[in-house]
């Protein structure tokens, strides 16, 4: 990428894209394009073809999208897989009538098989059923990577497809309704350290393990495959690392000096036992994670409650 040429990240706002424009702009491009969600309505066709039309991006980093965790998911179904759907049929199609010269879509690794094969790699995809409470979103990212692959096919446009391990990172979701599990616990350690509460509830048994990879990190990834990677299959982002949620637990317990006990609701859902990644074609494309989980998440705590 020229480091002049028009670049539109949609959904700047959230933490996924907010990180890739910071990453941007820390890398010296310098006419990037946004627009909020008041501005642009992307399940809005007419909308953003005319946006398309106006601006003429030359590259777009696709991170728009409605977001959550098992009980957001369980519960807006719906929404889940028709603003999606929406939004990236809009934004795929219209790169392509607009000349987009290179796009990169990003996907979720809930697209994957609940049971498939751990480390999860990538010719996985469709091999299983799906982790049920969240389907309908994993069936719209399934058919955004699809879109991709099929507008390469048909019309030769240079989109790609990755998949992002479970992220945390600034500008992430703290809602304990429909947050995801990391930025969840911290809210709840913090608040229950502030009120002197004697315990934190987690939800599920704390066995399954999950990955986790900085924000910052998934951005510096995704503007390097956008440089680098022009293949059909989609890429797996990640830390290539696994900690149960129980032990996870422990560690944000500690991060932010939190004094009580935990107790594990056996009752709620536990979700997907396992989800690794394999990184392998990552790495072997030259790319690497550069923060480890325990600075990362004290860097995101002290950024987001103790400096708050």
């Amino acid at each position: 990428m020229e480091k002049n040429a028009k670049i539109y990240v949609a959904g700047h706002r959230g933490m996924v894209g907010s990180a890739i424009l910071k990453c941007l702009v820390d890398k010296g491009f310098t006419n990037i394009v946004t627009r909020t969600s008041k501005e642009l309505d992307l399940t809005d066709q007419q909308a953003t073809a005319a946006f398309f039309s106006n601006e003429k991006p030359a590259y777009v980093f696709l991170a728009a999208a409605k977001v959550g965790g098992i009980m957001a998911n369980s519960t807006y179904r719906a929404d889940f897989i028709y603003q999606n759907m929406m939004i990236q049929n809009n934004v795929i199609h219209q790169s392509y009538l607009n000349g987009v010269q290179k796009l990169v879509f990003l996907g979720s690794s809930c697209i994957y098989p609940k049971l498939a094969p751990q480390p999860l790699q990538e010719e996985s995809l469709l091999t299983g059923l799906l982790e049920e409470t969240n389907e309908p979103y994993a069936v719209a990212k399934i058919a955004g990577i699809k879109m991709c692959e099929a507008y390469r096919d048909q019309y030769g446009c240079d989109f790609i497809s990755v998949m992002p391990t479970n992220l945390y990172g600034e500008n992430d979701n703290y809602d304990l309704h429909n947050s995801h599990v990391l930025p969840a616990l911290l809210r709840k350690f913090h608040e229950a350290k502030v009120n002197n509460e004697p315990a934190v509830s987690i939800w599920g048994s704390g066995a399954p393990l999950r990955e986790f990879l900085h924000a910052t990190d998934m951005a510096d990834a995704c503007v390097y495959l956008m440089e680098h990677y022009s293949e059909r299959i989609f890429v797996n982002i990640g830390s290539g690392e696994e900690i149960s949620i129980k032990d996870l637990a422990y560690l944000i317990k500690d991060i932010v000096d939190f004094k009580g006990e935990l107790i594990f609701d056996h009752t709620k859902p536990d979700g997907t036992p396992r989800k690794l990644m394999d990184n392998s074609k990552l790495r072997a494309l030259g790319w690497k994670p550069s923060i480890n989980l325990e600075s990362g998440i004290r860097a995101v705590y002290q950024q987001k409650f103790e400096h708050a």
